[in-house]
């Protein structure tokens, strides 16, 4: 399950639920709940694991997903704007 991860601190995703499974295999809404999605608009940010990765590639047409900048572009674009 990707709810229970390891603890690690890691990079995280943020998904975003936007496509209603109704009309869907039963395993599309099975994956989506896997993801720690329960409701259409709601957003968690989960770990980006090859685990996690592939399950958001089997449901990627229901979904947004929000990578975070990397820290060094980050910087990045805070040094430009002084």
């Amino acid at each position: 399950m990707a709810a229970k991860t390891k603890g690690t601190t890691g990079p995280k995703i943020k998904v975003t639920w936007v496509r209603s499974t109704i009309g869907h295999r039963a395993a599309a809404h099975g994956t989506i709940r896997a993801l720690g999605l329960h409701r259409l608009h709601q957003s968690v940010e989960i770990a980006d694991t090859p685990e996690n990765r592939g399950m958001l590639r089997r449901v990627a047409f229901l979904l947004e997903v929000e990578e975070p900048a990397s820290g060094t572009a980050a910087r990045a674009k805070e040094e430009e704007s002084k």
